[in-house]
């Protein structure tokens, strides 16, 4: 009787693991299918010359060579100088899913040892196309922000990780790679969406009304669903909520030390009411 008993045991446990091994190879499915398609829809923001696919112009390298530079992680303040070290020369800077040729050529003219990290080969072209006009070493690896294998723990003095993490349905691994692979005391400056932008309906945004349609977590996958649209060539987004965006980089090892907000710059309706960006500086803490 026991045997037996064990043995149905066995059998419900047996078909519990694989019902799990299923679900899990399903979901990184699910997820691989995501990254590639974000891939190819920047691939192709960048034939149309979106304004976050143009690189930075030859004047703006010179001043940089020169120390007159400034980034921005969000959409249109500069990140503030004293979020940086004094100096830049010979400190191995991360731009995670940072492609594009913005941050990483200024941050090179300046003397970082830059590498990128971006999902989108087209973007790295753009880093890689300054890198040669300008005589700037940039190294450039196509990957995803939420793996970082390639990396060894503790390589980076600094990751500077611009509004992209908005492109992953799952902000946690951001977070936690970008901690290993910083060196303890380094510092990772981020930009990143406040959720509170995906509660408004886009299509009604433009007709100058704000109609709250959506849940935060948000997701654009589960709205073209609800549409019955193709996503066709538009990337599919997440609004992760505050507490995964803040407190995740925390429960990370991170210790927030500075933070402010952006907008728009004022062509959104949206941005007469609040401001839907964010900027964080955190601090890798010693364990």
């Amino acid at each position: 009787m026991e045997d037996r008993l064990c043995k149905r045991e066995l059998l419900r446990e047996s078909r519990r693991s694989r019902v799990e091994i299923r679900n899990t190879r399903k979901r990184g499915m699910a997820l691989m299918k995501i990254s590639q398609h974000n891939s190819k829809a920047w691939d192709e923001k960048v034939n149309q010359g979106s304004r976050y696919t143009k690189y930075v112009s030859y004047d703006q390298v010179e001043n940089a060579r020169r120390g007159d530079w400034a980034i921005s992680v969000t959409t249109e303040k500069p990140v503030p100088r004293n979020w940086f070290p004094p100096t830049l020369k010979g400190l191995s800077v991360l731009c995670l899913a940072g492609g594009g040729g913005q941050q990483a050529p200024l941050l090179a003219a300046a003397g970082a040892e830059v590498t990128v990290v971006d999902m989108s080969e087209k973007q790295l072209e753009q880093d890689r196309f300054v890198a040669e006009r300008d005589d700037l070493s940039i190294k450039t690896i196509k990957g995803d922000m939420s793996d970082l294998n390639f990396f060894d723990d503790e390589t980076f003095d600094l990751i500077v990780h611009p509004v992209s993490n908005v492109f992953v349905e799952d902000v946690l691994p951001v977070w936690k790679e970008a901690a290993r692979v910083l060196k303890t005391n380094g510092t990772l400056i981020s930009g990143f969406t406040n959720p509170v932008l995906y509660l408004f309906d886009d299509e009604q945004e433009e007709k100058g009304i704000l109609d709250v349609q959506n849940s935060i977590p948000f997701s654009s996958v589960e709205e073209m669903k609800a549409k019955e649209r193709d996503a066709g060539n538009e990337t599919l987004e997440f609004g992760h909520t505050l507490e995964d965006q803040i407190q995740g980089q925390i429960d990370a090892g991170l210790m927030i030390a500075g933070f402010y907000e952006d907008d728009f710059g004022g062509t959104r309706l949206i941005d007469n009411y609040i401001k839907t960006f964010i900027a964080t500086k955190a601090i890798k803490q010693s364990t």
